[in-house]
């Protein structure tokens, strides 16, 4: 894949094809969205529409790659003192999704990269300059409802939903990431140190 569209085998591409069911994946999102925990927009991510030509939705396996991917990124690479405060934690809910039947996926999390014969950093990379490239080659040529991929954050499943499977989505009440059980283990195995007062 160069500076043109990605030419993909579509005999490769079916074969990538998986059905894939999540349940209580989770999705990491702001408070101010509370009220629409499936609702989408337009936005430059991984995998989102280059040319705002559809809407995409993430869901990550467990609350750790949720908030890897949305919070906490790569705001702390060379730094001996990693803290987050409250007040900003605060500002985010999370909600768990399900799917009522099976999605069909584009299956990445392997050697589909290769297989496609596209770069790697598709779906790898920090920067988002060949995803979403592949990723409107996939919504444009195929039925698949989304991709499957590894966080290159921290290796576990994500999955994009384009927005013509998110009717086979349902999702739990947000409910204030600053509450969860779990909040203070999830942010002591990525090594940062919460702080109440921020």
């Amino acid at each position: 894949m160069t500076s043109h569209e990605p030419r993909l085998d579509h005999a490769v591409l079916a074969s990538l094809a998986i059905a894939f069911q999540p349940r209580s994946y989770y999705r990491v999102t702001p408070l101010a969205y509370r009220s629409t925990p499936l609702g989408m927009g337009f936005g430059r991510s991984r995998f989102s529409s280059p040319d705002d030509g559809f809407k995409v939705l993430y869901l990550a396996v467990d609350l750790t790659t949720g908030m890897a991917e949305t919070l906490i990124r790569d705001r702390f690479e060379n730094r001996r003192r990693r803290r987050i405060g409250a007040a900003e934690i605060a500002r985010w809910g999370v909600t768990r999704v399900s799917a009522s039947s099976p999605l069909t996926v584009i299956d990445l999390r392997t050697t589909g990269l290769i297989r496609l014969g596209v770069p790697t950093d598709a779906g790898r990379a920090k920067a988002h300059r060949y995803g979403p490239r592949l990723s409107r080659a996939i919504h444009e040529t195929s039925d698949a409802d989304g991709i499957l991929y590894g966080s290159r954050l921290t290796g576990a499943s994500c999955c994009v939903v384009y927005d013509r499977a998110v009717p086979k989505l349902t999702a739990e009440p947000v409910t204030d990431l600053l509450q969860q059980a779990a909040l203070a283990a999830v942010l002591g195995s990525l090594a940062v140190d919460l702080v109440m007062s921020a």
